[in-house]
């Protein structure tokens, strides 16, 4: 019996379907700085128009993680690719840089191209609130590595920045205000433990609690905010010292990664209303407050840190924002 690619488990006519279905999501992201089309070998871009006296680049790159496992349960497969430009773009805005283009990475066992096209719609939406273009992408088939329904995912995301604008928190003292915007919901982080206290199979997934409106999948499946008109507004208002993106380690690991050293963050948790998700997990986990802030980001997505006579600036233009509390002199975060 002869033997070729397709026997051995990939479906290279399947490659072809799911780039021809892709193809338009990812047009719809390309701006003017985006040079050729899709299908070539290295995706180009160019940075002439951005005026700067020093231009920097900065690069994040991250994945989805275990959440995952809730789209493969709901086959739902159209929002994880927010959550992926998401992890990424909110990373690199961090450092003041304004997202420029995305790389996507997908690994499956099996290649569905409707599947494939709807994870890639996805990416392309994230994209467009994140205002970079995707311009380039893999999508690998790899049976017997991955189990036929199963994917994973990586992205890869490069912004720019005038280095004399780089947000870097050393200017951040005693005294400065942190400022919380709200999370969308649980993001793209905690997922294992989130799978054992719900679980991840279709049943589990479409229970109802009196606590939300909806299935407790749909409420885990939210997809992560994007915060980048966010971040460029207020920037545009005021001097932002310092941003933390709250992601894996919650407020307790992510929050001192922008503080000089002998500088503390002193959070009001009572500052405002943590979302009802958060407070269904901790009741049928029985996790203490220390726990729950040192895995989720418990409605807050991001913190900044400014003077605090910038305060009202902010707060009367951006209408998701609480002031958290305030920086001094010690180590780690006081909850």
């Amino acid at each position: 019996m002869s033997m070729d690619y397709k026997s051995a488990g990939v479906d290279v006519e399947a490659g072809y379907t799911a780039v021809n279905l892709m193809k338009d999501h990812i047009k719809s992201t390309f701006d003017d700085n985006v040079i050729g089309d899709v299908g070539s070998f290295g995706g180009l871009y160019s940075i002439a128009g951005h005026h700067m006296d020093e231009p920097i680049l900065v690069a994040g790159t991250d994945g989805v993680g275990t959440k995952l496992k809730l789209a493969f349960s709901l086959d739902i497969h159209n929002t994880v690719g927010i959550d992926l430009v998401a992890m990424c773009a909110n990373d690199i805005i961090c450092q003041g840089a304004t997202p420029l283009f995305f790389l996507d990475y997908m690994a499956t066992g099996k290649l569905d191209p409707q599947k494939a096209a709807d994870i890639v719609s996805g990416i392309a939406d994230g994209c467009r609130q994140a205002g970079c273009a995707l311009i380039g992408g893999e999508t690998a088939e790899m049976p017997g590595f991955y189990d036929g329904g199963e994917y994973d995912m990586a992205g890869f995301c490069v912004g720019i920045v005038d280095k004399k604008n780089i947000i870097d928190g050393k200017s951040i003292k005693d005294g400065d205000v942190l400022l919380g915007l709200k999370s969308s919901g649980v993001h793209s982080n905690g997922f294992s433990l989130i799978r054992k206290i719900f679980g991840d199979d279709e049943k589990a997934l479409t229970k109802h609690y009196d606590e939300i409106d909806k299935s407790i999948g749909d409420a885990l499946l939210t997809p992560t905010k994007i915060y980048v008109e966010e971040i460029k507004k207020i920037t545009k208002i005021v001097k932002v010292k310092g941003i933390s993106h709250i992601t894996g380690g919650g407020f307790i690991e992510n929050i001192p990664r922008m503080l000089p050293q002998g500088m503390c963050a002193d959070i009001d948790i009572d500052s405002y209303e943590i979302p009802a998700v958060f407070k269904l997990m901790q009741k049928k986990s029985g996790l203490e407050n220390d726990k729950m802030y040192n895995t989720f980001n418990m409605g807050i997505g991001m913190v900044l840190a400014v003077d605090k006579l910038d305060v009202k600036k902010v707060t009367d233009a951006i209408h998701d924002v609480v002031v958290l509390g305030t920086v001094k002199k010690g180590e780690g975060v006081i909850l």
